[in-house]
């Protein structure tokens, strides 16, 4: 059960393993991009071309499914990516329903465990398998994997570190499970927890007075998606900015916090230690660009800031 590139990995590296998936259960085709072509998820495609059978239930409660489900006659249920699955699905398999989160559990439950540990600073997170219970990502654990992040990791990096260390920790896990070894251990929910709550458009808006490394983290750890961005106020004009890709520049200065610095290739914002370098940035209604090639079109006037 799962909808992006990120189950992809687990899914193939099953089917490569020579497991029988008896069948793939993932998101409804939506309607996506300019012309609201209906796309089909990532897992649909690799499942398609893989010949395996597809389900694409829009209600997980509905009769129907879960008598489609339960026809498939799997012992084992796993979860990569998907949703909040309701007790009559988790509970159907012999062997249950694991699900792997890209987090060290307890920390970081929920929707965006990936951004937030980028955002938040963190030197190490990694993976879980854990058996699903009714509450969001507090089952029994079964294994847990360690990875670093680097200091220039953005999002997409340790999306992909994740996804292929994930997909060898899933396999494992069904290893285990097959072999009947299989040892769990309840999360600890004694100390506080940080949260990987779902990200929205405010989210993503940098707070250009908070200190130099939070806003590298926080530009790193939403690149590329869902992006941060701030408003560049030029004279009259306002301009909606998508910032991808960043670096930071320990220096003192006497300017106010949000003055725009610029030249002919590099533009970069004054913050309480030092200075955002924006490297690659995008306009509305334009692809993402290095910023040298957006500033020969972009004319910039002295008093350009950001808030």
């Amino acid at each position: 059960m799962g909808t992006p590139d990120f189950a992809v990995a687990t899914l193939s590296t099953l089917v490569e393993n020579d497991y029988d998936v008896v069948g793939v259960i993932t998101a409804p085709d939506r309607p996506a991009g300019r012309g609201r072509k209906l796309q089909e998820s990532a897992v649909k495609k690799y499942a398609v071309e893989k010949g395996l059978t597809v389900l694409q239930p829009t209600n997980l409660k509905n009769e129907d499914f879960l008598a489609e489900l339960k026809a498939l006659k799997a012992n084992l249920q796993i979860v990569v990516a998907f949703r909040m699955l309701p007790k009559a699905v988790w509970q159907m398999p012999e062997y249950g329903t694991f699900n792997l989160h890209a987090s060290l559990l307890p920390s970081y439950r929920g929707a965006a465990p990936i951004n937030w540990a980028i955002i938040n600073g963190e030197m190490e997170t990694g993976v879980t398998t854990f058996f699903i219970d009714d509450k969001i990502d507090t089952g029994e654990i079964i294994l847990q994997e360690k990875v670093k992040i680097a200091k220039d990791d953005t999002a997409g990096i340790l999306h992909d570190k994740l996804m292929e260390v994930g997909a060898e920790l899933v396999l494992t896990t069904v290893q285990q499970i097959g072999a009947g070894v299989v040892k769990t251990q309840k999360q600890d929910d004694s100390k506080e927890l940080k949260s990987a709550y779902k990200i929205f458009k405010d989210t993503c808006e940098i707070d250009w007075k908070k200190p130099i490394n939070d806003i590298y983290n926080h530009i790193r750890g939403l690149s590329p998606y869902p992006a941060s961005w701030t408003t560049l106020y030029n004279g009259d004009d306002s301009i909606f900015l998508k910032i991808y890709q960043a670096s930071m520049e320990t220096e003192k200065h006497d300017l106010s916090i949000g003055t725009v610095l610029f030249d002919k290739t590099e533009l970069k914002v004054a913050v309480e230690e030092g200075y955002i370098n924006l490297q690659e940035i995008q306009l509305p209604g334009k692809r993402k660009m290095k910023t040298s090639d957006v500033l020969n079109g972009l004319k910039l006037i002295k008093s350009a800031h950001v808030l």
